[in-house]
C-alpha cells in the first residue's frame, strides 16, 4: 500500500467470471439415487454430480427478520429465523484452471458437506442446488448448498414454505430445476426403526410435493445422525439404501479446501463465537472514544478551514492502512488505537475505501483487523465494521460467516443501509462478483486521494 498520484485503473480489478473450485464431481446420479429406489430397484444409474463454485447459504438460529422477497406465509413470519441464501467457495485468480473433486455415493457426499459450508452442519436440512453440467459433459452439476434450521417448535408447514420460497429462489438465479436434500439430526432414529423418523420423511415428502409444483424435483434425500466417521446415512425414499459416512477429514474436497488455507470449524457456534462483544474491551474503548472524537473534530475543523479535507481524509486513511499493516505482522491493536480507528472510520470516504481492501493482497489482515474491532465496539460503530467483515466474507466466497457478521450488524444497527443491502444480496443468491463494484468504487476514492492499494487479486 503506497501512496501515489496516478488514478487506479479500476477496469482490470473485474472479476474474471465464472472460476470452478474444488466442489463435488461425479456421483451416483442423485436422479439414480431417487429413481432406483423407485423404478429400477437394485441398480445404479451411470450419471454423475460434479460441483462448480459451491456456495452455502443458510437460515441461522437468532431473529425473526422482514424475509423481503420470499414469498413465505404469514405463519412462516414466526420461525425464529431468517433466510440467507447466499455464496461459499474457495478463492481463484484468473489464471487457475477448473478444478474439481469427485464423490462416489451419497456418504462421499455428506462427508464433504463440513468442507463446502466451513463447519459440521447440527440439526439442519442441507439443500444441494443441481445445475445441468456444461464443462462436466452429462453430469450435473452442484452449484449451491443451503442449510436450513430445523426448529423442532416450528410446525413443519410453516417450515418446508419457507424452505420452499428460499430454495426456488436460489434455483431460479441458477437456472436449476434439480435438488438432493440431506437432514443431519441426532435426534432421528436411524433406518432401521420403522416409522421413528416420520417427521423427517414427512418434511422430505412435502419439500418434495411444495418444489414440484414450482418444477423443481428433489433428485435424492438421504438422512444421517451426525457427520463423523461410521456414522450410518440412509435414504429418505427407500431404507434399504444406506452405507456409511467415510472420514470427513479424509474427503478430497476437504483436502483442498485445507490446501488453499480455509478453516473448518466444528460447529456453526464457533462461526458465531468469533463476533460476539467483548464487554470488557467495549467498556475500555468507551471511555478513550470522546477524546479520540474529539482530536478528529478538531483536525477536521482545520482542515476544512485551510481548504485541505482531502488532506485529512489522506492521513486518516493512512493511518489504517498503517494499523492493517501491524496486523499483518502479528501485531494487536491498543486500545487508544481502536478508539483512534474508530474516529478514521467515522469519515464516510474513509470508511467506503475500506471495501476495496476485500480484493486485494492484505484482505486478510484487514478482515483481521475488523474481527477484532467488531467485539471491542458497541452500537453504530460495531454495524460498520461488521458490516465491512462481512463484505469481505463474502467476497472471498464464505457465505455463512458473511451472514453471521451482517447479522452482528443488523443487531447493532437494524437500519444500516450497507447491512441491509448486502444481507438482502446474499439471501437472494447474488454472487460475489456482482457486489465487486463497492470494491471498485474504493480504489476509486483512494485514488483521489492520492493513495494506492494495490492490486487486486480476488
Amino acid at each position: 500500500m503506497t501512496t501515489s498520484t496516478e488514478p487506479h485503473d479500476s477496469a482490470a480489478d473485474h472479476a474474471a467470471g465464472p472460476l470452478a473450485s474444488p466442489g463435488l464431481a461425479p456421483m451416483t446420479s442423485p436422479r439414480a439415487c431417487r429413481h432406483v429406489a423407485r423404478r429400477v430397484a437394485g441398480q445404479r444409474g451411470a450419471a454423475h454430480a460434479a460441483a462448480s463454485e459451491p456456495r452455502t447459504a443458510e437460515v441461522p438460529e437468532g431473529r425473526a427478520l422482514d424475509t423481503g422477497a420470499f414469498d413465505i406465509e404469514p405463519r412462516a413470519g414466526a420461525l425464529d429465523a431468517r433466510a440467507i441464501c447466499g455464496e461459499n467457495g474457495p478463492r481463484y485468480r484468473r489464471n487457475d484452471p477448473p478444478r474439481s473433486a469427485h464423490v462416489g455415493d451419497p456418504g462421499e457426499l455428506i462427508a464433504a458437506l463440513p468442507a463446502l459450508m466451513g463447519f459440521a452442519p447440527q440439526r439442519s436440512l442441507v439443500v444441494a442446488v443441481l445445475r445441468a453440467g456444461v464443462t462436466h459433459g452429462e453430469r450435473p452439476v452442484i452449484e449451491a448448498l443451503a442449510r436450513f434450521d430445523l426448529a423442532p417448535e416450528t410446525r413443519r408447514r410453516a417450515r418446508v414454505s419457507m424452505f420452499t420460497a428460499c430454495i426456488a429462489q436460489i434455483c431460479a438465479v441458477e437456472q436449476a430445476a434439480e435438488v438432493l436434500v440431506i437432514v443431519v439430526d441426532d435426534r432421528l432414529s436411524g433406518p432401521s426403526v420403522v416409522d421413528a423418523d416420520a417427521d423427517a420423511d414427512a418434511l422430505v415428502a412435502s419439500l418434495d410435493k411444495r418444489l414440484g409444483r414450482r418444477g423443481i424435483e428433489v433428485g435424492g434425500g438421504w438422512a444421517v445422525r451426525g457427520i463423523e466417521a461410521g456414522a450410518r446415512w440412509w435414504s429418505l425414499f427407500d431404507r434399504e439404501q444406506r452405507g456409511e459416512v467415510p472420514d470427513p477429514t479424509a474427503s478430497p474436497v476437504t483436502l483442498a479446501h485445507v490446501l488453499e488455507g480455509r478453516p473448518i470449524r466444528r460447529s456453526r457456534a464457533e462461526l458465531t463465537a468469533l463476533v460476539e462483544a467483548d464487554t470488557v474491551r467495549q467498556g475500555e474503548v468507551a471511555v478513550l472514544l470522546p477524546a479520540a472524537l474529539a482530536m478528529a473534530r478538531d483536525r477536521f475543523t482545520r482542515a476544512v478551514t485551510h481548504g485541505d479535507l482531502d488532506g485529512y481524509r489522506r492521513n486518516a486513511l493512512e493511518f489504517v492502512l498503517w494499523q492493517i499493516a501491524h496486523v499483518e505482522s502479528g501485531a494487536v491493536p491498543t486500545v487508544p488505537e481502536i478508539a483512534e480507528l474508530v474516529a478514521a472510520l467515522r469519515d464516510r470516504a474513509v470508511r467506503d475505501t475500506m471495501f476495496a481492501l476485500a480484493v486485494g493482497d492484505h484482505a486478510a489482515a484487514a478482515e483481521s483487523l475488523w474481527l477484532t474491532l467488531v467485539r471491542a465496539l458497541s452500537g453504530p460503530d460495531r454495524a460498520e465494521v461488521a458490516a465491512l467483515l462481512g463484505y469481505s466474507a463474502y467476497i472471498r466466497g464464505d457465505g455463512p460467516f458473511a451472514g453471521i457478521a451482517l447479522d452482528a450488524a443488523l443487531l447493532a444497527d437494524p437500519f444500516h443501509p450497507m447491512a441491509i443491502l448486502l444481507e438482502t444480496s446474499l439471501r437472494a443468491g447474488m454472487r460475489p462478483e456482482a457486489l465487486r463494484r463497492l470494491a471498485r468504487s474504493g480504489y476509486d476514492t483512494a485514488a483521489c486521494l492520492g493513495i494506492e492499494l494495490g492490486p487486486a487479486v480476488r
